[in-house]
């Protein structure tokens, strides 16, 4: 089975995918337009792919030689699956292993939002620290407050246990059924979820159905003191609603590792203190890395060998 890996993996991964496979590593950087990842599809028998990977309708216009997709990723908003479906190509990806990763992600943007760490250590960066003196960059505690998750699937809930039992919070969420977490958790409806929070966690999977989930309206209903933390996909928030909202201390401040344009992030996000920005770390770690790849290539080779991809996600 020819392969087509879009983008650098870890030496691990790479090197597994070189034993299994004839393999074609494009190493770069950036991720494969519309019109390379048609071509892609005509000349491969699978690819693995990465998140910003344009693998639109039009891509898969004609008859695709490719016959599997394998997703290096959870999220695959970037993949049109229902035209996947249309011309018979396989898409998989890789849950579970990206679960801890970003829930801890999660948590270092509450903590850091909370209590103004980013600004602080820009701060300290430019010289301008001169001391402790008592009022000096005054945040929020976050432990016992009320945290809200919209979207209690794996990612939420294991933000949500990583709140009640490290920080003793309360913890509400928004989910289409009530689920039992294990520990205590109030099933609410969206707006009161985000009128009483004092953090909102977004943890939905992107779709049409959530994008732009969270707009003027929703943040409006928030309270001054509150912070927006999304760790999910960018075009879940209207973020220039959100830039409106942080600019006029409607509310108190933000965590983002994603972006409705990534790369792209405004000057405006850039400019502000009260927003703490990364650059989509979210499973930016060897170990999670190293296990994505091998789920990957274990879709992959279930799939060359006539077996069921473990982690199919078209029909």
């Amino acid at each position: 089975m020819k392969l087509l890996v879009t983008r650098k993996l870890t030496d691990e991964v790479e090197a597994r995918v070189a034993k299994e496979f004839d393999a074609t590593f494009r190493n770069g950087s950036a991720p494969m337009t519309e019109e390379e990842a048609h071509q892609a599809l005509a000349d491969y028998d699978a690819l693995l792919v990465t998140l910003g990977d344009k693998l639109s309708a039009r891509a898969f216009a004609d008859i695709p030689r490719a016959q599997i997709v394998a997703n290096f990723g959870v999220g695959y908003n970037h993949i049109d699956v229902a035209a996947a479906e249309a011309h018979g190509v396989t898409v998989t990806n890789t849950p579970g292993a990206v679960t801890d990763a970003t829930a801890d992600i999660a948590m270092m943007l509450v903590l850091m939002s909370a209590r103004r760490a980013s600004a602080g250590e820009r701060y300290v960066r430019r010289g301008d620290w001169t001391g402790w003196t008592p009022t000096q960059f005054l945040g929020h505690h976050v432990s016992g407050k009320k945290v809200g998750i919209i979207g209690m699937g794996r990612i939420g809930t294991a933000i949500a246990r990583r709140c009640h039992f490290g920080f003793g919070m309360e913890v509400l969420y928004t989910k289409r059924t009530p689920t039992d977490p294990g520990f205590p958790a109030q099933h609410v409806s969206q707006d009161e979820l985000l009128q009483t929070a004092d953090f909102v966690v977004i943890a939905v999977p992107a779709s049409p159905a959530t994008h732009h989930l969270i707009g003027a309206a929703e943040i409006a209903k928030m309270q001054p003191h509150a912070h927006l933390i999304n760790i999910a996909r960018g075009d879940i928030v209207d973020e220039a609603a959100l830039i409106a909202a942080l600019q006029s201390n409607a509310i108190a401040g933000a965590g983002l590792d994603v972006y409705e344009r990534e790369p792209f992030v405004p000057e405006a996000l850039r400019e502000m203190d009260n927003v703490t920005l990364l650059p989509h770390l979210g499973t930016a770690a060897l170990e999670v890395r190293d296990a994505m790849g091998h789920m990957a290539v274990d879709n992959l080779i279930a799939f060359r060998d006539g077996k069921e991809p473990p982690n199919r996600v078209t029909a």
